[in-house]
């Protein structure tokens, strides 16, 4: 059996109607896939498919294809037998072995190479699939719930995604909606961040928001949606410290900011990601010892956030952008963004 699922937080129609959708879905046995910017909450709606489901008291097991290597997904997803390459000494019971069941959510789905899109697309449709290195037929029941931020059609008419297997996923497709769509959710989600923050740090009480701090939320376009949110709210109400007065300081960019930020910002073409200067002028102008290998770290994950952002988290365009293969930079999201 699994455990709870997490709560959705927000009143705003656009929340109500995904909400709603995946409700009526979660009885109908079908592959469903749900799409969304990062941060929108795609694992959550994936959750209330499977808990209002037939499933409910069997496993739901998730698996992000954007954090490992295409051999590795193999095995996760499949299983590997004993022998079936270096290092695999005893048989390994892959995501769908365990999910067998339940459900099974596969997080940024369009990371996925051709080539295990083809042995998906067979087990949906026959619930068969063989362990890596292995020659016996394993049969699995299992629910598919497929996410991603990537635009999947797009991506089949090039040839980049099995058009196939989009029609067999795609049975329904659920939109979840960015933040800056249902902006009167921000003020209910802020204080339920703020408050867990609050029990988190031993302090009795949170004295909620000053109005100036809440306007800067609402303001803010959140392109990071509910994570960037949450993310933003825990840090002010650290730094502000344990208080009875209202959270005025809103920090929703933790990074040091030069004069003329904005200026190099507004200076960035939309193919190759401009170098944020900050830390090579510390470099210039302070007469203090510098962590030469903790700098280039910050300018090499301030470099991949910025690529990614530009490219609507395509690693494949960011990279590209980068000048890097495609390995490469996903071993600098595994380095600086796992």
């Amino acid at each position: 059996m699994t455990s709870s699922p997490q709560r959705a937080i927000g009143s705003s129609a656009a929340l109500a109607q995904a909400l709603e959708q995946a409700s009526a879905l979660a009885n109908i046995n079908r592959p469903v896939l749900v799409l969304g910017e990062r941060g929108t909450g795609k694992e959550l709606i994936a959750e209330r498919l499977h808990y209002l489901s037939p499933r409910w008291d069997q496993a739901f097991v998730s698996l992000n294809c954007a954090t490992i290597s295409e051999d590795l997904m193999e095995s996760e997803l499949f299983g590997h037998e004993p022998g079936a390459f270096t290092g695999a000494q005893k048989i390994h019971h892959g995501r769908f072995e365990r999910a067998d069941g339940g459900s099974l959510f596969l997080d940024e789905l369009g990371a996925m190479s051709t080539r295990l899109q083809e042995k998906l697309l067979r087990v949906i449709e026959y619930g068969e699939f063989e362990r890596l290195g292995g020659h016996k037929t394993l049969k699995v029941d299992v629910r598919l719930i497929a996410a991603t931020n990537a635009d999947l059609k797009n991506m089949a008419a090039k040839g980049e995604f099995r058009a196939d297997l989009l029609d067999r996923l795609a049975f329904d497709v659920i939109p979840t909606p960015p933040l800056r769509e249902r902006k009167e959710d921000i003020e209910e989600l802020a204080d339920y961040f703020a408050m867990r923050m609050s029990i988190e740090l031993g302090w009795e009480s949170f004295a909620g928001f000053s109005d100036k701090a809440m306007e800067a939320l609402k303001q803010h376009a959140w392109p990071g949606n509910i994570r960037e949110l949450k993310n933003c709210i825990e840090r002010s109400v650290f730094r502000q410290g344990e208080t009875n007065e209202p959270l005025e300081n809103i920090i929703i960019d933790p990074f040091p900011h030069s004069a003329n930020t904005e200026e190099k910002v507004a200076e960035k073409t939309d193919k190759q990601p401009a170098i944020d200067t900050q830390h090579t002028e510390l470099v210039k102008t302070s007469n203090q010892q510098i962590d030469f290998k903790q700098r280039l770290n910050q300018l090499e994950k301030a470099l991949l956030i910025q690529a990614l952002e530009q490219n609507q988290q395509s690693q494949k365009q960011a990279a590209k952008a980068l000048s890097l293969s495609y390995d490469q930079i996903r071993g600098l999201m595994k380095k600086h963004l796992k």
